[in-house]
């Protein structure tokens, strides 16, 4: 666990996800800025739970972050039943524009990593847009293979040198909180926020599901419809056996150190 994690979290198989909502989780995120700590949050659903059952590594880089917010609502619903009724979800996308509202006022200064030029030229328009006045200090779209040692080298230096307060990580689930792990100690930036799908999302590059269906655990079907070759397994496969597993550890049948 990070040394300055202090809030309530929730055991879901192994990993800390905290009993926290929107405001609170802003509240954290704002005073880690003006901490200059050097934090990172996983944004975190299902998919991210199951990606940890099958790798250590990624169980370790979870259980490492400064803050797990439950972004599904499955997470939600299992912190409610744990006794924590204040938890609400903490969707990805919208803490990212709740961030954003709140730097107005803060000054707060942003730099987005990840994805395509296309797919960032268009998310800085858009929010450029919707939060006139918002610094947005830099955008990076890394390649599709792993960076080399120099240009990790590179693109760290790159986002040191424009000062960002947060650094957002759209990746996709376990890439990007990897990569926040593997780079935290060298990044100058307070907060790193993986978000997944959100540029896409705030980019216009992929439909979102309607409210409605959130708080009915729905999304994933609106999301399996709109992209079905790339999101099959990990809906159709991963869920069921995410509620297996929650079962086991609910009967206690299974335990996690």
């Amino acid at each position: 666990m990070a040394p300055f994690q202090s809030h309530e979290t929730v055991d879901i198989l192994g990993v800390p996800v905290a009993a926290t909502n929107m405001r609170d989780s802003v509240e954290r995120i704002k005073a880690w800025i003006h901490e200059k700590s050097r934090a990172y949050v996983c944004v975190s659903g299902v998919h991210g739970i199951m990606e940890c059952q099958r790798s250590e590594k990624v169980r370790s880089v979870h259980n490492s972050a400064n803050l797990i917010v439950p972004d599904g609502m499955p997470l939600v619903y299992i912190s409610r039943v744990a006794g924590h009724k204040n938890t609400t979800r903490v969707y990805g996308p919208d803490l990212l524009l709740e961030m954003c509202k709140e730097s107005l006022a803060q000054e707060f200064t942003h730099f987005f990593f990840g994805t395509t030029p296309a797919t960032l030229a268009s998310l800085h328009d858009r929010l450029i847009r919707h939060f006139p006045g918002l610094r947005i200090v830099g955008t990076y779209a890394p390649p599709f293979r792993p960076l080399t040692p120099d240009e990790t080298a590179a693109v760290i230096s790159h986002i040191n040198s424009r000062g960002p307060d947060i650094v957002w990580v759209g990746l996709s689930t376990p890439k990007q909180e990897c990569w926040m792990a593997e780079n935290r100690n060298d990044l100058n930036a307070p907060v790193l926020i993986g978000v997944g799908a959100a540029f896409d999302f705030h980019a216009g590059k992929v439909p979102q599901a309607p409210r409605w269906m959130q708080p009915l655990c729905l999304e994933w079907l609106f999301r399996l419809i709109a992209e079905p070759r790339r999101l099959w397994k990990r809906y159709l496969l991963n869920n069921p056996h995410f509620v297996w597993l929650v079962m086991l550890q609910a009967l206690k049948l299974k335990t996690y150190k």
